[in-house]
């Protein structure tokens, strides 16, 4: 069986990743020229917009062979804005590469990937690219790893002439590897650990296998270094991964099960969705069932002696394959077949989208490196309301492609909204509206997207049993939790008091209810537990608890309250020193928080925390104020309680169930909305 590894180069924005992946291309025969970002011409940048901007936007796939075996390499996208992209491509990799440059360090966003990175128990291994720039500084870049991973850290390269643009690097070896493995693991490794305090060597075998067993339990951060620009190191960074990283058979299983981590919309192929399989095999003309990801991430807890009952009548959606490609390079190429381990386009799944998962639900930690935090109004440049349902359906295919976006829109509305991570992924869904729709949109000025979450502690009832026929009765316990806790779900009635069937349609519709709490932003962050309920054996219909479950949830959050959550930054600036008082005082004036800066030389380093509210402008002030010399990174960093005393409502769609009368009518399909 041929061995496979499928990669994703992971970096912040103008780190070298497309580069090096063009240069892995190049080196191992898949392409005959290394392409340029600069210039437009890399071979994983398709759309206009990556050739125009120099940036990738979406994730790109190339697969090439070296030294026998297959390497599927997933080139994602490095401006934050695009990080929904980098999230859903680390389901479908084997490890990741990880890609910091030598001169800016470890940014906001390489630090967010890195952490995700342990989130997933995904492996890892680092290339610190462009030691031939001027300030080039490995040793501390070194220093900044260590402090924002886990994982210990091994340099594996040597630099010659950094900084210049004749730096060399080579590869250490035999004695040398030796000692510098046994160093590395004496933390994470008692082998290693004992040998390090009695002043003894890992024979070099024994290294060897040690370091691919803690990079594969990700103990061990394995980093290189290199100039992918000018293809230094980079041969011997690609003999390194085949020899030392993990295959595919790592997370292989025996049944059917893989993820779709990609849409894309083909003129000739219509909808393509990339598929990482695991296990099993998919041919032409197969019938695969597709799963949503919901099932795969809802938090609960499997040991709760009272766990819920689970949501009846899944979804199931079956469909039938009628094309499969594989890549040679970065271009499609038939191959009628994708078996385990491999990575395909699969053509004929028109419910896919990304982030479903294929026969079963794969096994993986769910790691988060996005929130969008922004809001933004679509209408039609031309005023003419006709085009919206068009507008609507091309937002909704993006959608498919960028699940984040979540165009949302109902029939008598005037306006689509849409999600947004910033100001660059707005031009990009312009831009493709433009050229794969015909279709000119305007957008609103952004707005912040909060979240709201119970107050207190306490119960959320109602009846229903009038008028009849009808009869469900639904009591939860609602608890708050801890600042990025989720929601849970949890409890279990006996049959005779309230059917399972009915329990699962309570739990189905409680799912729903979180998109609009009391002030219209999605609820999060509190254990629901279903504590009472009641069917009556003549009078329940069927969809009766669709009905009260909404009226029980909003009379909770009207009963015990309802917490506004404001979405925050956190932000690094790199700026001359003698701009500390003027970044403290701006930090302040946003309603931040932050340590004192950290000096070295003439320069400063500043971390802060921001609310989104007040810092979407900091970006052009910060370069008023420090005339282009700051550099800022940013990352989401979370939520917390609304602390500008204002009261923040998103308008609802739909009827509210508090309003009773109008809510059973609407559930009951008597009442239009206008």
């Amino acid at each position: 069986m041929r061995k496979i590894h499928n990669i994703g180069i992971l970096a912040h924005v103008d780190s070298g990743k497309t580069t090096l992946t063009e240069q892995l291309l190049y080196l191992t025969g898949a392409i005959r020229r290394a392409g340029s970002v600069d210039s437009g011409t890399a071979a994983t940048d398709s759309l206009s917009i990556e050739k125009q901007r120099g940036i990738s936007v979406r994730t790109a796939t190339a697969s090439t062979e070296w030294k026998d075996v297959t390497v599927n390499i997933i080139d994602t996208p490095g401006h934050v804005d695009f990080a929904g992209e980098v999230e859903r491509a680390l389901y479908a990799l084997d490890y990741a590469v990880v890609v910091v440059s030598a001169v800016e360090g470890v940014r906001a966003h390489t630090e967010a990937i890195l952490n995700s990175l342990e989130s997933a128990k995904l492996p890892c291994v680092i290339f610190i690219n462009k030691t031939d720039r001027a300030g080039s500084d490995v040793a501390s870049v070194m220093q900044e790893l260590r402090l924002v991973t886990s994982r210990s850290c091994l340099l594996l390269s040597e630099v010659e002439n950094e900084g210049e643009e004749a730096s060399s690097v080579s590869y250490i070896g035999g004695e040398k590897f030796a000692k510098a493995v046994t160093e590395a693991l004496a933390e994470v490794c008692e082998e290693a650990e004992e040998a390090f305090l009695c002043d003894e060597i890992l024979s070099e075998k024994r290294a060897s296998e040690l370091v691919k067993e803690s990079i594969s339990s990700c103990r061990l951060a394995p980093i290189l270094c290199g100039s992918a620009k000018h293809s230094v190191g980079v041969k011997e960074f690609a003999d390194f991964l085949v020899e030392y990283m993990p295959s595919s058979e790592r997370r292989a299983t025996e049944n059917l099960c893989g993820v779709v981590f990609k849409i894309e919309h083909d003129k000739a192929l219509g909808k393509v969705s990339h598929i990482r399989l695991f296990g099993g095999e998919i041919a032409n003309r197969d019938e695969i069932e597709l799963i949503t990801p919901q099932f795969a991430t809802e938090n609960t807890d499997d040991s709760d002696e009272n766990a819920a009952v689970e949501i009846e009548d899944k979804p199931v959606i079956k469909e039938k394959v009628s094309q499969i490609k594989s890549f040679s390079g970065a271009k499609y190429i038939d191959s009628g077949i994708v078996r385990s381990g491999d990575i395909a386009a699969v053509c004929g799944l028109p419910s896919a989208k990304t982030g479903f998962f294929v026969g079963s639900l794969a096994v993986s930690e769910n790691a988060r490196l996005v929130n969008p935090f922004l809001r933004v109004r679509v209408v039609p440049t031309d005023g003419d309301l006709q085009k919206l349902p068009s507008l609507a359906a091309a937002l909704g295919e993006l959608s498919d492609e960028e699940p984040y976006i979540d165009a949302k829109w109902e029939n008598g509305q005037k306006e689509i909204t849409i999600s947004t991570t910033g100001r660059i992924q707005l031009e990009v869904i312009d831009t493709l509206l433009k050229e794969r729709y015909n279709l000119d949109a305007s957008f609103s000025s952004p707005t912040v997207i909060y979240k709201e979450t119970p107050s207190s502690k306490g119960f959320a009832a109602a009846r229903y049993t009038m008028p009849k026929p009808c009869w469900a009765v639904v009591e939860f316990l609602f608890e708050p939790m801890p600042r990025g806790y989720g929601v849970s779900y949890h409890g279990r009635l006996p049959s005779n008091q309230c059917f399972y069937r009915y329990q699962s349609h309570i739990r189905t519709s409680f799912n729903s209810c979180l998109e609009q709490g009391l002030y219209g932003w999605e609820v999060t962050d509190f254990r629901c537990t279903l504590v009472g309920g009641e069917h009556h054996t003549i009078h329940t219909h069927p969809l009766d608890f669709f009905v009260c479950t909404p009226m029980a949830f909003m009379n909770g959050l009207s009963q015990l309250g309802s917490t506004i959550l404001e979405p925050l930054l956190k932000i690094r600036i790199n700026a001359p020193a003698e701009l500390s008082g003027k970044m403290l005082s701006e930090i302040i004036r946003m309603g931040g928080e932050c340590d004192s800066p950290i000096i070295r030389s003439q320069t400063m380093t500043l971390e802060a925390i921001v609310p989104v509210a007040t810092s979407m402008d900091f970006p052009a002030r910060l370069a008023v104020l420090s005339s282009g010399k700051a550099v800022l990174s940013q990352s989401f960093y979370g939520y917390r309680e609304c602390r500008d005393g204002l009261e923040h409502i998103n308008p609802r769609r739909g009827v509210n169930p508090l309003d009773r009368s109008k809510w059973i009518l609407f559930a009951r399909g008597a009442y239009q909305v206008d």
